[in-house]
């Protein structure tokens, strides 16, 4: 196939771009700079210079493309409509990429029972966001419903991702948000007790979801990316044992917020994230270990090498 990947430089499309080379697909990926379209050429990517913002030269590549996938930005509107406008009446596919933070809640720190499947989704669902996530929750129904205009769409909400990209970009977001906490203060910290959980999802069995997405999915569908979960203490008891470091500690929810901001602090190091997924029925089989193995025994940060993680 021939795929069209935006965010190719990024840690999510990057990595699904590797993947997609290595299983012998063509890949075109959206890039801002000649420095970063060359470094895509010399990985064996066909750089496309361009933005979000450039609408006419989205729809034109997707026209023009076998797949699609959207990797950049699970927010950006006339990014999408302008790759569905170009895939519209082909039944080609489209993979969008969201994120398992639209469940995510206010709960500095403390641990959440609920845990959310994909019929969050589904027509008739009585679920709603909360309001920081509304627009991206509308932009994943928009992407659904692209299938009555005759594209295969479908939304791959990514849980915490964990391990090192095949691409351009090394690291994920909140790990290494903890490790570069942990290196500038000496110690881990998580936000008030900690107990709040994540999914989590190996970037290699996340890429090897998106191809079985491309090939397999039907048009409308929506799953959750995950393979276990762990609470944030365990995940930073673990990365200060890996980093040669005291306990880790906990941190009142202003001072994270201070450090961290509040989008980072509240809507993903503090609250809970518990989903499940359908993934299994694309013959879906993730590989790799829970992301408290991964810390202990890959993440390649022992003996105080936080550089090496973030």
């Amino acid at each position: 196939m021939r795929v069209f990947v935006t965010g190719a430089t990024g840690y999510i499309g990057g990595s699904v771009a590797d993947l997609l080379l290595r299983s012998g697909h063509r890949v075109e990926g959206l890039v801002r700079t000649e420095d970063k379209a060359r470094e895509l050429k010399r990985r064996g990517i066909t750089p496309v210079l361009g933005t979000l913002d450039d609408g006419a030269l989205l729809t034109a590549r997707a026209r023009e493309a076998d797949a699609v996938v959207n990797a950049a930005s699970g927010d950006h509107r006339g990014a999408v409509e302008a790759l569905v406008e170009g895939l519209a009446g082909t039944g080609r596919a489209l993979v969008h990429t969201s994120g398992s933070s639209i469940v995510s809640t206010d709960s500095r720190g403390a641990a959440a029972d609920e845990v959310f499947t994909e019929e969050i989704v589904a027509p008739g669902s009585s679920w709603r966001p909360v309001e920081e996530k509304a627009d991206r929750v509308a932009l994943d129904r928009f992407v659904l419903d692209a299938a009555g205009s005759g594209v295969r769409s479908v939304v791959l909400c990514n849980s915490l991702v964990y391990g090192h990209g095949r691409g351009m970009a090394h690291d994920s977001v909140q790990i290494p948000a903890l490790a570069r906490q942990a290196r500038a203060g000496g110690v881990v910290r998580y936000v008030e007790a900690g107990r709040n959980i994540w999914s989590t999802v190996h970037i290699d069995d996340m890429a090897d979801l998106y191809l079985r997405a491309l090939t397999d999915a039907s048009a409308g569908s929506f799953y959750f990316v995950e393979n276990g979960e762990a609470s944030f203490a365990d995940i930073s008891a673990s990365l200060a044992s890996a980093l040669g470091l005291g306990p880790a500690e906990s941190w009142d929810t202003d001072t994270a917020v201070a450090y961290w901001g509040h989008e980072l602090a509240l809507y993903v190091l503090a609250s809970n994230s518990r989903v499940r997924s359908r993934g299994a029925r694309l013959g879906w089989r993730p590989a790799h270990p829970s992301v408290l193995d991964w810390i202990e025994r890959d993440c390649l940060c022992q003996s105080h090498r936080t550089a090496e993680i973030i």
